[in-house]
């Protein structure tokens, strides 16, 4: 039987300097969280990183914001996943997503890291890539070599709404995640966008 999500990671960079970045809407997914299940962020020195507990329907979820910048993600993830004994697939990893215009979000297990950093070295730490993510779209700034300058900027305000709409879409479906309902999340997920 499948347990569900068991705890998700919004993958960001730490800081007020990077706090309203393309390349923190990870950060942003579990804040609407923790918010909506009024949960509180508290910083945990064992998880190199931010957690928070929220339960929905007798159900626990933690929430995780990797302290550690977005190219070691996997220290944090895996320090949590330890301790609570979390499996790989019971994971579910948010992030933004350069293949996917700003309002489009998408629920996808395994797979390629795609070039993000995030999921590169959590995939390395944890050695596997059969966790759950959570694709926000960011659009792409056209050319490989201005995508560090645009995941690291403040997107418009129209791409915010559209990114914020996404958040929201997703964030409706956190009982269907944490019950293990992936393919109707999925399917609500490709309708609501």
């Amino acid at each position: 039987m499948n347990a569900g999500i068991q705890c998700i990671v919004g993958l960001g960079n730490p800081g007020e300097k990077y706090a309203s970045t393309r390349h923190n809407t990870g950060f942003w997914f579990v804040d609407e969280l923790a918010r909506r299940y009024q949960g509180k962020f508290r910083i945990e020195a064992k998880f190199f990183g931010e957690v928070c507990r929220i339960t929905v329907n007798g159900r626990d979820c933690w929430l995780l914001k990797p302290g550690t910048f977005m190219n070691r993600s996997g220290k944090s993830v895996s320090a949590l996943a330890r301790f609570y004994k979390i499996d790989v697939e019971n994971l579910l990893l948010a992030h933004d997503e350069l293949d996917l215009d700003p309002g489009i979000v998408r629920l996808k297990l395994g797979g390629g890291h795609g070039g993000h950093n995030g999921l590169r070295d959590s995939a390395s730490a944890m050695n596997s890539r059969d966790f759950y993510r959570l694709r926000l779209g960011i659009g792409h700034p056209g050319h490989k070599d201005q995508v560090t300058d645009y995941v690291l900027s403040r997107p418009s305000r129209n791409e915010q709404q559209h990114i914020e709409q996404a958040i929201d879409a997703a964030s409706d479906q956190l009982e269907g995640l944490l019950a293990g309902e992936y393919q109707r999340v999925m399917n609500e997920l490709h309708r609501s966008s």
